[in-house]
């Protein structure tokens, strides 16, 4: 069998497949499914500073490739998560990594700090996605000073591997990636969803209750793979592809273009044994091709 072992800064990864936050749970629901220990990593849901609700139902709905969502990070907070979550993750032997959101720098700071004392949670990825209520409700990724800002202020607390989510809600990913890399980013995930919406004509009303929501899925794989090429041109540090990836093709082809490892998000839905079967068609992809190493799959796009 090839070497699947990836290294994602100072993580060791038995393999390039993780899950993506909010896709996945916290493992336990994918349990009876999978052996979730044979990922490489999970991304557990998002956990803010305090408790939040989310937003009104309808907060999802599918689209002909893939599904739009806005179910606002609903969370029980970060002290809920240290006492009654994080205990049930010592279960797991692989990279146990902790999606950190909030709606001000203050608030990442808090989560971070408390993350940064969990023993068993190998990394934070840190979304930049969400509105910055202090400045208007402008995302924090997409700007150069608030990406760089919440980076730097998180980076001070949190002395283990930072990785951060990108929106694609931007003019220049690149110079975002750039950005948060030189505040201290250790790898960056990109991309999250972009922003869409659904109308119900015959009622003549939007289909969610915020009217605009976050597309994911097999629809957006194209821009996820463009952009996941243009970062890794452009920053030094890994890159992890996320967006549409459904299969071994999908996966192999974001690391061709230049991703060290993938999360796989939407499709956990359609299928929960997504991750595996995406394993396993790496393993056979190297094998076919007669390449012992899956490092070498890593920016080997011929152009």
């Amino acid at each position: 069998m090839a070497n699947l072992s990836v290294k994602l800064h100072h993580l060791n990864l038995k393999n390039p497949v993780m899950t993506a936050s909010g896709t996945f749970g916290y493992g336990e629901e994918f349990d009876d499914f999978i052996d979730v220990n044979a990922l490489g990593g999970i991304l557990v849901k998002a956990t803010t500073s305090g408790h939040r609700e989310g937003n009104p139902y309808p907060r999802m709905a599918e689209t002909p490739m893939g599904m739009l969502n806005a179910v606002g990070l609903q969370n029980k907070g970060i002290d809920y998560f240290v006492e009654h979550i994080y205990p049930k993750l010592l279960k797991y032997n692989n990279s146990v990594i902790a999606n950190v959101s909030d709606s001000t720098v203050e608030g990442y700071v808090e989560v971070a700090r408390k993350m940064n004392q969990l023993e068993h949670i190998a990394a934070i990825e840190l979304n930049i996605s969400c509105p910055n209520v202090k400045e208007g409700g402008m995302a924090f990724g997409t700007s150069c000073p608030s990406a760089t800002a919440v980076t730097r202020a998180v980076r001070d607390v949190y002395d283990k591997t930072l990785i951060v989510k990108l929106s694609p809600n931007v003019t220049s990913i690149a110079e975002i990636a750039q950005a948060v890399e030189a505040a201290g980013a250790d790898a960056v995930s990109l991309i999250n969803t972009l922003l869409g919406m659904a109308i119900d004509a015959e009622k003549r009303k939007p289909v969610l209750s915020t009217i605009t929501g976050g597309l994911s899925g097999p629809a957006i794989k194209p821009i996820a793979l463009r952009m996941v090429w243009q970062v890794a041109r452009a920053v030094k540090i890994p890159v992890i592809g996320i967006g549409g990836i459904s299969t071994a093709a999908d996966a192999i082809e974001f690391m061709l273009a230049g991703a060290t490892a993938i999360q796989v998000g939407t499709a956990n839905f359609v299928d929960p044994r997504t991750t595996m079967n995406i394993i396993a068609g790496i393993d056979d992809y190297l094998n076919r091709h007669q390449i012992n190493d899956v490092n070498e799959l890593i920016g080997g796009l011929i152009c």
